[in-house]
């Protein structure tokens, strides 16, 4: 198989290196946005690119404000206008999502980083108002954050070397961190604690109950997948077709499906492999596949 160009390589990680690696990839490029929005804007002095970067991509805790914009209650957790803001995000995004990705599925990942974004959202929006002050919420640290106590509390003993020499449980961490943001919550230091407290609370329930249809994270997946059933209902009503030499041969949902799970098998085999061995494991069979679906 040909090396890949660098293009190929990013489609092919955006693809197959897992939920975390695509949030990483959803984040810069809204980082990429915010920056070519912010070089504009130094160049205009545009109010309605200020507008856009404010009430379109970052989350205000002012109530009368929040009301005319209350997207950001989402996009503000694929956020961030500083870089270092953005890179530290990013590598504990990377951290919290490999551990992440060991024990659950990147469709639980997805909710978790939503869901823990979200309410740690609205925790800083309600605790702003008992506090008085208002502000701009952005980053995806309190998602990361429900990501990360949500392998604390299920796997807790996992043993992290820190700075890659100390040693030290995961849960230890996790206590570290929140005892840290519960303690820094009425300064005014431009840290949103509250939306990591949020996203902390998410990532315990996530892992409460794990198999009730009553966990939070298996109630937003049951959710979801109803959205879906609803909107594609009609389209799998009708038959898929595929061309064939000689004529038109009809192929059924049945066969579609079954076709679609056997592939989704053999990806989800050689991805476990390359989890456990590493790429390099693979067969030149198993990588050729890998490549052949990347491009599709």
């Amino acid at each position: 198989m040909q090396d890949r160009s660098l293009s190929e390589e990013l489609k092919f990680q955006f693809k197959f290196g897992g939920m975390h690696i695509r949030l990483i990839f959803i984040n810069a490029l809204v980082f990429l946005a915010m920056l070519f929005l912010g070089l504009a804007w130094n160049a205009s002095h545009s109010e309605w690119i200020n507008w856009v970067m404010i009430n379109v991509f970052t989350l205000q805790t002012d109530p009368h404000q929040f009301m005319y914009a209350p997207l950001g209650l989402i996009t503000s957790i694929f956020t961030h206008f500083e870089f270092f803001h953005f890179l530290f995000n990013m590598i504990f995004l990377y951290f919290a999502g490999s551990l992440f990705k060991q024990f659950f599925s990147d469709r639980r990942m997805l909710h978790v980083y939503i869901v823990g974004g979200i309410v740690g959202g609205l925790f800083e929006l309600i605790a702003n108002q008992f506090l008085g002050r208002g502000t701009v919420v952005l980053g995806a640290s309190g998602s990361i954050m429900a990501l990360f106590i949500a392998i604390s509390v299920y796997k807790p003993n996992i043993t992290i070397s820190l700075f890659g020499v100390f040693p030290v449980k995961i849960y230890v961490l996790a206590l570290i961190y929140i005892v840290s943001d519960l303690a820094q919550t009425i300064n005014h230091d431009g840290v949103a604690h509250f939306a990591h407290l949020g996203g902390a609370l998410i990532g315990f329930l996530s892992v409460q109950n794990l198999y009730s249809s009553s966990n939070i994270i298996n109630w937003t997946e049951s959710m979801h997948q109803r959205i879906l059933s609803f909107f594609d209902g009609r389209k799998n009503r009708r038959p898929r077709m595929k061309a064939q030499k000689g004529g038109r041969v009809v192929k059924t949902d049945e066969e579609y499906n079954m076709d679609a799970k056997a592939k989704q098998e053999r990806i989800d085999k050689i991805l476990d492999k390359i989890s456990k061995s590493g790429y390099e494991s693979l067969t030149k069979a198993e990588k050729d596949f890998l490549f052949s679906q990347s491009n599709k």
